[in-house]
């Protein structure tokens, strides 16, 4: 895979950890324990073990709940907004070291994080504004679009 495509996935996967903070850790992690990517040897191999894929999924599900709670804090407050950072930075640099390129993949994916939280809480406001100010549907939305995304970007890890 060329360093570009290694990149690119890499601040994807950021932007799926700026939406929701723990799908993207979830996704590569079930990519590497699916064999998607290829860990072995690495810092990183740890991720693919099963304990690691179960507590990140729990995790991540139970990010999916708490988001849509009234008293959940908005995703710019620092210690979220932190959270996602440090997720989208861990998400990159796990791709970027199937590759080789750890460093590259955990600046990809912080600035994919950036983008994710930013755009994301951009987007989910203004959706709710237009939706009369119901926020579940917009919420749901969002859900689906990190979840998905953070799966598609795992697969496409193994197939370019």
């Amino acid at each position: 895979m060329t360093h570009a495509l290694v990149l690119l996935l890499a601040l994807l996967i950021g932007v799926v950890a700026g939406l929701r903070a723990f799908t993207a850790p979830a996704a590569v992690a079930w990519a590497a324990m699916l064999n998607w990517i290829v860990l072995d040897g690495t810092w990183a191999q740890w991720v693919a073990h099963p304990v690691t894929v179960g507590v990140l999924t729990v995790l991540a599900v139970g990010e999916l709940v708490t988001d849509q709670l009234p008293k959940t804090p908005s995703r710019k407050t620092p210690m979220q907004f932190i959270a996602r950072l440090i997720s989208g930075g861990f998400a990159g640099a796990v791709i970027g070291t199937a590759w080789g390129y750890t460093f590259g993949g955990l600046g990809a994916g912080v600035i994919g994080a950036v983008l994710g939280t930013l755009s994301g809480y951009e987007a989910r406001k203004r959706l709710v504004a237009a939706n009369g100010g119901r926020d579940l549907p917009i919420a749901l939305l969002e859900d689906g679009v990190a979840v998905a995304g953070g799966i598609i970007i795992a697969w496409l890890t193994s197939v370019v």
